[in-house]
């Protein structure tokens, strides 16, 4: 005789518990200092945060770039509190001290919380030996951490040796100093409008920056919440660029009806920029991803531009352009404050590398531009590999351009931004009182006519 499961029979599978929002902090910390992953990959591609809570989502982010931009003084703090080295292989409890001391002394998350939730993390990742380790190690931390980051000397922590050694030999000893202190803070974000930059700034409650872009605050000084929640970004008003990013394009001038070729054309934000200034913009761009959300920006901003996907070494337009924009990739050490990551990630070898990449593109754009056209060359680099002496060796190598210094007034009115060969540099440094901006190098090149 068949029988029937009654309700108190029938055995359902036990739903699997969401990680925490540490934990998902930690997976994404752990692959970016342990496998190399960048931080925004890493983010973005974390499926248990796309059900979390906004303000959960935000914490996460929060703690891992805290923890990535405060490394150096992390690791001081914690190597006198930990007796004998943690064996590599259980290298995650290393990561989890990092995290739980970046929320004690950075994020001044409250000592019970911070230590119960890392010791019960410890457990979860099944290293339930060295939850004792983890709880006597934050304590002290509490206790002590305050006093030991008050005799540390935080920039050069913070900074790889090989970056302070460039930025100190190109800028000089303070001036490096400066731009590692700009890292270690949360950038504010910054805004590309369509039109009627004041309007938006009220709506936005942002403040309106010498170049026309709009500044929101960081969250550390009451900014934040979700991009896509701000007025105006549905409706495709506005997009998010540094203000140091919004310069290049610019320096273009008038392009309205005139055809502009984009080379390494994503993100997208420079692309945005000509097309609603009136170009009639090809973005050239080797990645298929990165492509698809250029033409999905673009849509939201109904804005139009032939996007096509080439190497930018090989693509060549029908005819040669009267303007070319080549945003070279770089080892983006200029973007660090928002991207703490690359300092973890890139080395000096990434420098040499990339600027023979940079050597070979700006060879291959002097065949897409027309007699007396235009060619500006970017980055978002520090390193002068990958800025003026690129434009050095070019102009030794083509004859038929010449530089066309950058006034001040293209910039904003700002004069540090201007370097004596009539370049665009600037610096995370620069305009610290608004809040500072990306490093950023271009060079605005002419071809004879």
């Amino acid at each position: 005789m068949a029988t029937r499961d009654t309700p108190s029979t029938i055995r359902r599978p036990v739903p699997r518990a969401q990680p925490s929002p540490r934990a998902c902090a930690l997976d994404i910390f752990h692959g970016t200092v342990r496998r190399g992953q960048a931080f925004d990959e890493g983010f973005a591609g974390h499926g248990a945060l796309r059900n979390m809570e906004t303000r959960d989502r935000g914490f996460v982010r929060l703690l891992v770039a805290t923890a990535l931009r405060r490394l150096g003084q992390i690791d001081a703090v914690l190597a006198p509190c930990i007796e004998k080295p943690i064996p590599p292989r259980h290298a995650i409890v290393q990561d989890i001290l990092r995290l739980g001391t970046a929320q004690l002394l950075f994020l001044k998350t409250p000592a019970h919380a911070a230590v119960d939730t890392s010791v019960r993390l410890t457990d979860e990742q099944g290293r339930g030996a060295f939850k004792g380790l983890v709880n006597a190690v934050l304590r002290r931390v509490a206790r002590t951490g305050e006093a030991a980051l008050a005799e540390q000397d935080a920039p050069r922590l913070n900074t790889p040796d090989w970056l302070w050694r460039s930025w100190a030999a190109a800028y000089g000893e303070e001036t490096a100093r400066a731009i590692a202190a700009a890292n270690m803070e949360e950038p504010p974000l910054d805004i590309t409008v369509k039109s009627d930059a004041a309007a938006w700034a009220e709506k936005l409650g942002a403040a309106v920056l010498p170049n026309g872009s709009l500044r929101r605050p960081s969250a550390a000084e009451g900014g934040g919440g979700m991009v896509a929640e701000l007025p105006g970004y549905a409706e495709g008003q506005w997009w998010v660029q540094d203000m140091a990013a919004a310069i290049p394009a610019v320096l273009l001038g008038d392009v309205a009806g005139r055809a502009v070729v984009d080379l390494c054309a994503a993100p997208g934000g420079k692309t945005a920029q000509l097309a609603a200034r009136g170009a009639k913009v090809t973005a050239v761009d080797s990645s298929r991803p990165r492509l698809e959300s250029i033409a999905q920006n673009l849509k939201r901003l109904q804005l139009e531009a032939e996007l096509v996907r080439a190497d930018a070494e090989e693509f060549r337009p029908g005819e040669p352009a009267p303007f070319v924009l080549l945003d070279a990739p770089c080892t983006a050490t200029g973007a660090m404050r928002r991207h703490p990551d690359i300092a973890r990630l890139k080395t000096a070898h990434d420098v040499t590398r990339l600027a023979a990449v940079q050597d070979r593109l700006l060879d291959a754009a002097t065949a897409m531009v027309a007699p007396g056209g235009t060619l500006v060359f970017c980055t978002c680099s520090l390193q002068p590999e990958e800025g003026g002496e690129r434009t050095a060796a070019f102009m030794t190598r083509h004859g038929e351009f010449s530089r066309q210094p950058i006034s001040v007034q293209e910039v904003g009115g700002i004069s540090e931004f201007v370097t004596a060969e009539g370049d665009l540099r600037t610096l995370p440094c620069h305009l610290r009182e608004l809040g500072g901006c990306d490093g950023f190098y271009a060079a605005r090149l002419r071809r004879r006519g």
